[in-house]
């Protein structure tokens, strides 16, 4: 009976549906660092020019997401997807057909709206699919598409890109994204949708949730502090650990393999104790960073720790959307919205900051003490939001409503005794 007890519930089919969409998106906003030489010598710009196809890309996610995701509203979920993965599949057809930068940049910010939108979306859909009980699980499921897209997805496009020129990767992405739009057009219910049109006020009312700014901000903190070190860890595997380039790739392979262990375990315990996973893992994050420094030296510490940098860093994933959404219950969509352009904030300030060191006596190691730092600082608003939390549980719960209806009965009975 216990047994029967301890067995989780399984996820809907359409949480591995979101985690292919999750696979295909993720996979082209990491692709394109792989594809920056045959993209900038075919466009006849520089590499640091084409760069800033990624730097556009992370732009699109941050102001996009919560924007999309107000405008998206009134419309159904699962209407919502299926046009995020058209709008995603046309972006990368003008692009593939374009041979002016300027279109392709373009093109690559329709994609990062088309992305925010979908991820934003996908999480409330996974969540309230599964249910509050298995919502960690039903995220972890889904952000392992990200998982694979490291590990499989973005090796293959690289390939075909180098194969048959980065357009061919591009019109691959666009025909995987109308392939995942008729699944999730096809399985995901009708049902899906916002149950009520919702102003736009009220979904606002969100940005008045202390708690769930004190979760963005240290998904921000130690997404970033991950990132750093993952950005740039071909040159510390390389320069210092002294690893060949051709065996990288394995690194990088174990790292994947250790994010899709790590996307799936905290969401297990994520389910459970939300708050004490994301604080563990944040804090285990912090750990692996501040032992790289000294141990990349050795090959055999290294690729270890760059895999329990996977597990830890990718694992933050499938707790902070949850989170975020179970604090700003009011609007699940924003909140969800708000949580893809907190990841996207980090990532976008570490790839700056993180690569500033390397020319500094830090060295190959200056991102790793960048990310360490970083990382370390998200500790910060997790501890603050841990103590208010015991706070409220050791003080006599009264209900937000009940709260309200005390203070009005007490301004009532003021204003008549005046």
């Amino acid at each position: 009976m216990s047994s029967h007890r301890e067995k989780p519930p399984r996820l809907p089919f359409v949480v591995p549906l979101l985690a292919l969409g999750t696979f295909v998106m993720v996979t082209s906003e990491f692709i394109i660092a792989a594809l920056l030489p045959e993209v900038s010598a075919d466009l006849g710009v520089s590499v640091s020019t084409a760069g800033l196809l990624i730097t556009a890309f992370a732009v699109g996610m941050i102001v996009g997401a919560p924007t999309i995701s107000i405008a998206t509203l009134r419309l159904p979920r699962r209407s919502t997807l299926v046009l995020a993965l058209a709008v995603f599949a046309v972006g990368h057809v003008i692009a593939a057909l374009s041979s002016s930068f300027p279109i392709v940049l373009v093109a690559r910010v329709i994609i990062a709206l088309a992305t925010g939108t979908f991820l934003s979306v996908g999480s409330v859909v996974a969540t309230s699919a599964a249910g509050e009980a298995a919502a960690s699980r039903a995220m972890g499921v889904m952000m392992s598409g990200m998982s694979l897209a490291i590990v499989a997805g973005v090796p293959l496009g690289s390939w075909v890109g180098q194969a048959i020129g980065w357009r061919g990767t591009f019109w691959a992405l666009a025909a995987l994204a109308g392939v995942a739009a008729l699944f999730i057009g096809r399985f995901i219910p009708a049902a899906e949708r916002a149950e009520v049109a919702p102003s736009v006020r009220s979904q606002l009312a969100v940005l008045r949730h202390g708690c769930m700014w004190l979760v963005l901000a240290a998904t921000a903190l130690v997404t970033g502090g991950f990132m750093a070190a993952y950005s740039y860890i071909s040159p510390l595997l390389t320069e210092r650990t002294g690893i060949p380039e051709g065996a990288v790739p394995l690194v990088l392979v174990g790292f994947g393999v250790g994010a899709l262990l790590g996307t799936n375990i905290t969401g297990r315990l994520g389910d459970r104790k939300p708050l004490a996973t994301f604080l563990t893992t944040s804090v285990a994050s912090v750990l692996v960073l501040l032992l790289l420094i000294p141990l990349s030296t050795s090959p055999v510490a290294t690729v270890v720790l760059v895999v329990l940098l996977g597990v830890t860093g990718l694992g933050i994933t499938s707790i902070a959307t949850p989170l975020a959404v179970r604090f700003g219950h009011s609007s699940p969509a924003l909140a969800a919205a708000l949580t893809v352009s907190a990841f996207n904030a980090g990532i976008a300030l570490v790839s700056w900051l993180a690569g500033t060191t390397l020319d500094t006596s830090l060295g190959v190691t200056g991102p790793e003490v960048v990310g360490a730092v970083m990382a370390g600082l998200g500790l910060i608003p997790l501890l603050v939001l841990a103590g208010m939390r015991a706070t409220r549980t050791a003080a006599p719960q009264v209900s937000p409503p009940a709260a309200d209806e005390e203070i009005s009965r007490k301004a009532q009975a003021r204003s008549v005794a005046a």
